[in-house]
């Protein structure tokens, strides 16, 4: 006891200085945090009466202006409201403005951050705006807001810190008290051997009892895993590397081999001339991907689209990708024209994707769609259990379209531990029950261990949509379905990519970057560029994106050639005609802008309807002051996750729309509604105007966490996931089975004599 007080009354004081020197560091920061918020909020008002006050203005109507002054006063924080108007005319001022404001001193309270103004019922925030009419200044708006209520809060704040601190300094005495006695008696040193396992199931000089001799040492063997995964886990998200993820595979999984099936290849060979040129297709999972097969080796199995895909395989359809850098297998898959247009065009992009994304497009399901959809799901099945080494591969199934596959393959090899990650949305149960064949779809997907999704609200979804649809079994504590005898993890993995990011992507400087791409548009060396990078797809909101430049323009005309904002779209699904119709209006949106802002020294809009490879995309991320991302509807969204690993200059603003995956984890990137088309238009201007600072603030702490969560965390936690599932299975297999007797026991003799 004495020890413990001891160690106490200096942990006390201790607190009891550091509570001391907190609270004022408490104050000081709260007033800072305030007056930024309200000069902040200054900026919004200024925004929203300025076309109100400009009209009042030239109709010289003071009167009114007071109205709606005295008005906007009656918020209970904004203390004044006046006008000075530009030419020394008469102020229009609320009766409450504070003599100290004059509009022949307005110089000392302009500053970006305001200025405050003391008084004896508290200090005043003045913030001082000006305004422009037709484009030349038109005077100063001038705000006061009242700062009294700050005192409140630093006064509630101080008594919420003093209780934490006698909370803190009572469970800290508390828990030291307690466990000296413990060490005092030695449960710490009975509890540690519990731990361990000693005298888990006996005393340690009897025998297991016969009923536990079964199961008894894979317990045991059980807990040491776990403990071994423990430490290896919390060492290994220290920094999750290639290494990592093998050290996983070989560590926690004993080198099981891994099998990947998705309907894009990462390697596409094509033809040019009498060359065969290789490139990557512009695609999140391939991004995503990629880079976890060049850490574990195994096969990937793809659809082998290429002009010159069946020239370079050997006579198993197989290449060893990547070209000169060997690291995995790609198993190609060929599909008649028919297929293609059933399984890929038709059921999956026709039906599946608008289904599954709300972007007011109406799904199409054809019968003869399904038919190849299921066929050629059957053929990827037949596939994986070609190349499958061993019984009980692991094999990650990726997409919506591959709805079928898990459950094929788990007909074909029962003992595979299957991983189904689903890339995009998952709708509500009555948006997906449109879906014909929708609870083949769900059995389908439930014949895997673990059905993936990048968000909760999509697992949500999913479990919903199983519960309305089929007689199954949903735990929502655990998230798991039990559906004709197996039982299905529904789990949350938000996918990412490589961090670091290739050495190829940022090997030219940024400098170089910025230069290179406004010599190539023929732009100034200090011209703003905005980038957006996206397939041609309707889902993406690319002409959301086109009519917030306009916007920006239109309200912001002194933009009006010096910003150009550049739009790589790279074609896809062209046989479709909701496909062609979309590229036919960007393409027009695009040179309409153009054209109305013909005047400008350079284009508002650089439309590149291209495919570019991945160190091209990334010149133009490090080149752009900004980067857009307006999908309507999206799984993810990778192009805003490769936009922050490009910027290892802490530069640059990402404008992010409110329903990508990604909004979730980057609340540092502004985040809009891409249908609100004057809001994405201030995003960009508040972007093109964000100073270095605060752009770094957002970038570190995007950055850092594209670095903790990166691909191979995505997949390693798939992976450790699967291996838990494994042992699990194994453990209880284990158990089931009855016990043999051993030689010269009674039960032995008893069953030798029958």
């Amino acid at each position: 006891m004495r020890l413990s007080l001891r160690f106490l009354i200096p942990l006390l004081l201790a607190l009891g200085a550091f509570a001391y020197a907190v609270v004022p560091l408490v104050d000081q920061l709260t007033l800072r945090w305030f007056v930024r918020d309200l000069d902040g909020r200054a900026s919004l008002i200024a925004n929203t009466v300025q076309e109100s006050v400009q009209d009042l203005v030239r109709a010289a109507n003071r009167a009114r202006m007071l109205q709606v002054f005295t008005r906007i006063t009656r918020d209970e924080r904004l203390y004044a409201m006046a006008f000075c108007q530009s030419g020394g005319a008469q102020p229009v001022a609320t009766p409450t403005l504070p003599s100290a404001i004059r509009c022949s001193n307005l110089d000392r309270f302009s500053g970006s951050s305001g200025h405050l103004l003391q008084r004896a019922e508290g200090p005043l925030l003045v913030s001082v705006r000006p305004l422009e009419a037709e484009g030349a200044p038109a005077g100063n708006l001038v705000l006061v807001h009242d700062m009294s209520f700050i005192a409140r809060r630093s006064e509630e704040t101080r008594k919420y810190l003093f209780l934490f601190f006698v909370g803190l300094g009572a469970t800290v005495s508390l828990i030291t008290v307690v466990i000296a006695q413990l060490s005092w008696r030695g449960w710490v040193q009975g509890l540690r051997a519990l731990v361990r396992g000693e005298g888990l199931w006996r005393p340690s000089d009897q025998p297991d009892p016969p009923e536990l001799r079964p199961i008894a040492s894979d317990l045991r063997g059980l807990i040491r895993d776990l403990e071994a995964e423990h430490r290896s886990r919390d060492r290994d998200q220290l920094a999750w590397t290639p290494e990592t993820l093998l050290g996983i595979l070989h560590g926690e999984l004993r080198g099981q081999e891994v099998v990947v099936v998705s309907n894009r290849e990462p390697y596409i060979h094509v033809r040019r001339g009498a060359d065969i040129v290789t490139w990557r297709p512009a695609s999140g999972l391939v991004t995503a991907l990629e880079p976890i097969m060049r850490a574990c080796s195994g096969t990937w199995i793809a659809h082998g689209s290429g002009s010159a895909d069946r020239e370079v395989v050997d006579e198993h359809d197989r290449v060893v990708v990547p070209p000169g850098r060997a690291a995995y297998q790609l198993r190609r898959v060929w599909l008649t024209p028919e297929q293609e247009a059933g399984y890929y065009y038709g059921f999956a992009n026709e039906g599946l994707w608008p289904l599954c994304h709300i972007a007011h497009v109406r799904p199409t399901f054809r019968t003869s769609d399904w038919e190849q959809y299921a066929k050629v799901n059957r053929t990827f099945a037949q596939a994986v259990v070609e190349e499958s080494t061993s019984p009980d591969p692991i094999v990650l199934v990726h997409d919506y379209h591959f709805a079928l596959l898990p459950r094929m393959i788990n007909e074909s090899l029962p003992a595979a531990t299957i991983v189904a990650f689903w890339h995009i949305p998952w709708p509500n149960p009555e948006a997906f029950g449109i879906c014909p064949w929708a609870e083949d779809l769900l059995d389908g997907l439930l014949g895997s261990n673990i059905l993936g999704f990048h968000t909760q609200f999509h697992c949500n979804n999913f479990v919903d949509t199983v519960d309305r649809l089929l007689e199954a079994r949903v735990d929502r504590e655990m998230f798991t379905v039990s559906y004709r005898g197996k039982l299905t993890a529904v789990k949350r993995y938000p996918i990412s990519i490589e961090w670091p990011p290739s050495d190829g992507l940022l090997t030219k400087p940024v400098e170089q970057c910025r230069q290179d791409v406004r010599q190539r548009h023929a732009l100034p060396p200090d011209h703003a560029v905005g980038v957006g990078v996206d397939r041609l797809d309707y889902t993406k909101g690319i002409e959301e994106r086109l009519r917030a430049v306009e916007r920006l323009l239109e309200t912001r005309p002194e933009w009006l050639g010096r910003f150009t904002f550049i739009q790589i779209a790279a074609p896809t699904r062209t046989r479709i005609g909701q496909y062609q119709e979309y590229e036919a209006r960007v393409r027009a949106m695009a040179a309409r802008i153009n054209e109305r802002f013909a005047h400008a020294r350079h284009p508002p809009v650089v439309l590149k309807a291209e495919h570019h490879q991945p160190e091209d995309i990334y010149e133009y991320y490090r080149a752009a002051e900004l980067c857009m991302v307006t999908s309507l509807h999206d799984g993810m969204n990778l192009v805003a996750k490769e936009f922050v690993s490009s910027r290892d200059d802490e530069r640059g603003a990402l404008i992010l729309s409110q329903f990508t995956g990604a909004a979730r984890e980057l609340p540092e990137a502004l985040i809009v509604n891409p249908y609100d088309t004057d809001q994405c238009a201030a995003a960009l201007h508040m972007a093109l105007s964000m100073p270095a600072g605060e752009q770094r603030a957002r970038m570190r702490l995007m950055r850092g966490l594209l670095q903790d969560f990166n691909v191979y965390r995505w997949a390693g936690r798939m992976l450790m996931d699967a291996a838990a599932m494994r042992r699990r299975g194994r453990l209880l297999e284990r158990a089931a089975r009855p016990e043999r007797p051993s030689r010269g026991s009674p039960e032995y003799e008893t069953a030798r004599s029958r």
